[in-house]
């Protein structure tokens, strides 16, 4: 039986929840309960330094690296503390603020994501800052580890809106000049512009020894494409439109998309960034378990 916690990871549910402290707390608790569920049978483990999971254990002393390879979760006995700077890289394009289904906008999304990441982190003692941006830095708060600091976080978080244009690799150049210590950089976005200047800046930052991850997130419908009939397509940023007959394109707009995520995947895994392909209807855990294993590569 499914714990009642784990409801909390499906973005139909999480949206109900007005405040965004408690957002990030369910989601994180739902995440937890998953973790603490999972079962252990069966698998014979590698090294002799490692010991089962159990409920109260610190999540940080997951070694995730075993988990990848046997879907089960193990502790290391011996594990040097290791403490993470991140930062969260919100993305205040128009187009963020896009849903077809009147549910979560990715941008929402991506703050109720961005949310229970700073609350995991926090959680681990480790560093989270804040940098929100559209055509250049609009909003940025330094990284701090205090619970205190979190609800600063939030509260930004809980007051950002997507307007307007973006230049992701302006951001980013910029970015990359403000962030002087090694750090995880956590970008959420659409990237919906010119993959090669925004691959360039990315370098950028790998160049200046930080670690990247892309939350790259889409709509549901901009992934699955649930149309029917006639539908009028509209660019959210220049407002321009156009008319489509659904059952034509869907099959050609799917694989453009397909090629879309694949390019992006494969240039940022030659440029060693995790890439983690989201849309608004999918559950939060793939996210967090994406950062989690990206953590234990770099911390």
């Amino acid at each position: 039986m499914a714990n009642p916690a784990e409801k909390f990871l499906k973005p139909e549910v999480i949206r109900n929840v007005t405040r965004l402290d408690l957002r990030a707390k369910f989601i994180v608790e739902g995440f937890l309960s998953g973790l603490h569920a999972s079962p252990f049978q069966g698998f014979s483990v590698e090294f002799s330094e490692h010991r089962k999971y159990s409920p109260g254990d610190n999540i940080s002393d997951i070694d995730w690296s075993v988990f990848a390879k046997t879907d089960r979760f193990y502790i290391k006995r011996y594990q040097a503390e290791t403490n993470l700077t991140g930062y969260l890289l919100m993305d205040l394009s128009a187009s963020m603020g896009y849903t077809y289904r009147q549910e979560l906008t990715k941008f929402e999304y991506a703050i109720s994501l961005a949310a229970a990441l700073g609350y995991l982190m926090v959680q681990q003692q480790d560093p989270v800052g804040l940098i929100a941006f559209d055509e250049k830095v609009r909003e940025s708060l330094p990284p701090k580890s205090r619970k205190t600091h979190l609800a600063n976080i939030l509260s930004v978080l809980a007051r950002l809106q997507p307007s307007g244009k973006t230049d992701i690799p302006a951001s980013i150049r910029q970015i990359a000049q403000m962030v002087k210590h090694r750090s995880l950089i956590m970008i959420f976005t659409d990237l919906l512009a010119d993959s090669d200047p925004i691959l360039k800046a990315i370098h950028r930052l790998r160049h200046s020894g930080h670690e990247v991850i892309i939350f790259h997130i889409l709509d549901e419908a901009e992934a699955l494409f649930p149309f029917d009939g006639t539908v009028e397509l509209e660019d959210n940023e220049t407002g321009e439109s156009i008319t489509v007959d659904a059952l034509g394109v869907r099959a050609d707009y799917l694989e453009a998309v397909e090629e879309f995520r694949s390019q992006y995947k494969k240039d940022f895994f030659r440029a060693r960034v995790d890439y983690v392909p989201l849309h608004t209807g999918m559950a939060f855990d793939k996210a967090l378990m994406g950062y989690l294993l990206s953590r234990q590569r770099k911390g």
